[in-house]
C-alpha cells in the first residue's frame, strides 16, 4: 500500500465524496487481499458496504449485464499507425489522469474486439463484456434504467482498478437521436448513456466498438477520450497479418506444408484482401478442410478461394498470374516436367 493511498483517503472522506472513497477503501482491501491477510481485507470491506459487496481477487465479479471473458494471449500483429496508438492507451492508463473511455471504430473483422482483450492484458485487467441481450428490454422505458443500472453496477465494481469493461458493438444501443429513423426510445437509451459516461468511475477503463461510426450522435462521441481507427490497413499490412496468421495455425495443422513465398503470392494475386478476420478465417478454413496426404492442399484450396474457382486449375491461367513451374506442381499435383510440356516447353523456374 502507497502513501497515495492513505493521503487520498483523507482527502474524499474530507470532501464527502462516497463514490471515490469506497473506491479506494476497496483499493487498500485488495492490497491486503494480495498478500494474504484476507481478514483484514474483508474487515475494511466490511466497513464500508454490505458484507456481499467483498468478492475476494480469485473471484469473478458477479452481474447481471456484465460477462467475464478470457483475455487473448495470442500474437495479434497490426498496422504501425494502430499499434502506436494502442501503446498511447496503454501509457494514458498507467498515468491515472482520468483518460478512461475509447471509442474503437472500423469495419467488422478489422480486429477491433481482439484489441481489446489484448489491451485488458497489456493492462492486466480482468475483461468484462456487456450483455446486450439482458440490457435490451422491449417494455417502454426499461432500456434506459438498465443502461444505469448497469453503470451502477460499473461503479460499484470491487476492485475498479482492476477491471475493463467492453460495450461490444455500441451502436446496439446508441443511435443518432436526431436521425429522423431513429426510434425515440432509443434517443432516450443514447441520451441515458450521455449522462452515465459522464459519472464512470475513472479507475474503469470502458471500451465500445461500433462499425456505424458515420451513424453515432456527436455528444457521444465526445464522451470518450480517444477514437482509434481501426480502417488503416495498407495491402502490405494485410499480407504481414496473413503470415502471422498462418505461421500460428501451422503448429495446429502438423500435417500441413510450409512455403511462405508461395502463400505471399497467392495473396497478392488478390484482387482485395479482406480484413484480419474473414482472413484468418479463409486460412483457417483452407488448412481444416485440406487433404491430410498432400501438405500443400490448403495452399490450393486458398488460391481457389481467392479466384472464386470451382473446378480445376488452368495451367496457363497459373502461368499468367506469375506461379513458377514447380510452384505450379504444387497446387496442381502435376509434375514438372508435364507441366513444362503442356505448357510448350516454357521454363519458369
Amino acid at each position: 500500500m502507497k502513501k497515495k493511498n492513505v493521503l487520498n483517503l483523507i482527502k474524499y472522506h474530507s470532501e464527502k465524496n462516497e463514490l471515490q472513497f469506497r473506491n479506494e477503501s476497496m483499493e487498500i482491501a485488495r492490497y491486503f487481499d494480495q498478500i494474504g491477510d484476507h481478514q483484514l481485507a474483508e474487515y475494511i470491506m466490511s466497513l464500508v458496504s454490505d458484507a456481499s459487496t467483498f468478492v475476494p481477487q480469485n473471484n469473478s465479479f458477479e452481474s447481471l449485464f456484465l460477462k467475464e471473458i478470457e483475455i487473448n494471449t495470442d500474437p495479434l500483429p497490426l498496422p504501425k499507425a494502430i499499434a502506436e496508438d494502442i501503446k498511447g492507451i496503454i501509457n494514458a492508463v498507467n498515468h491515472r489522469v482520468g483518460i478512461n473511455k475509447f471509442l474503437f471504430e472500423g469495419a467488422p473483422g478489422t480486429g477491433k474486439t481482439e484489441t481489446v482483450k489484448q489491451v485488458a492484458r497489456l493492462l492486466q485487467r480482468r475483461l468484462y463484456v456487456v450483455e446486450f441481450s439482458e440490457l435490451i428490454d422491449s417494455k417502454m422505458g426499461q432500456t434506459a434504467k438498465n443502461v444505469a443500472a448497469v453503470f451502477n453496477e460499473i461503479n460499484r465494481m470491487p476492485y475498479p482498478s482492476n477491471s475493463l469493461v467492453l460495450f461490444d458493438e455500441i451502436d446496439a444501443i446508441a443511435l443518432d437521436r436526431v436521425n429522423s429513423n431513429d426510434l425515440r426510445e432509443m434517443g432516450r437509451v443514447t441520451s441515458s448513456i450521455l449522462k452515465e459516461l459522464d459519472k464512470l468511475n475513472e479507475d474503469v477503463v470502458l471500451i465500445a466498438t461500433t462499425n456505424l461510426f458515420e451513424n453515432f450522435d456527436k455528444a457521444l462521441i465526445r464522451r470518450f477520450d480517444s477514437v482509434i481507427d481501426f480502417n488503416r490497413y495498407e495491402r502490405e499490412d494485410l499480407i504481414e497479418i496473413a503470415e502471422s496468421i498462418l505461421n500460428s495455425l501451422l503448429k495446429k495443422f502438423k500435417s500441413s506444408g510450409r512455403n511462405m513465398k508461395l502463400f505471399k503470392k497467392i495473396l497478392e494475386n488478390m484482387d482485395e484482401i479482406p480484413n484480419p478476420g474473414e482472413l484468418k478465417n479463409l486460412i483457417k478454413v483452407s488448412l481444416a478442410f485440406s487433404n491430410p496426404n498432400n501438405p500443400f492442399d490448403y495452399l490450393k484450396r486458398l488460391l481457389k478461394s481467392a479466384k472464386k474457382l470451382s473446378g480445376e486449375f488452368n495451367l496457363e491461367d497459373l502461368q499468367k498470374w506469375g506461379f513458377t513451374v514447380r510452384e505450379i506442381e504444387l497446387l496442381t499435383g502435376i509434375s514438372k516436367s508435364q507441366v513444362s510440356r503442356e505448357l510448350k516447353g516454357e521454363q519458369y523456374e
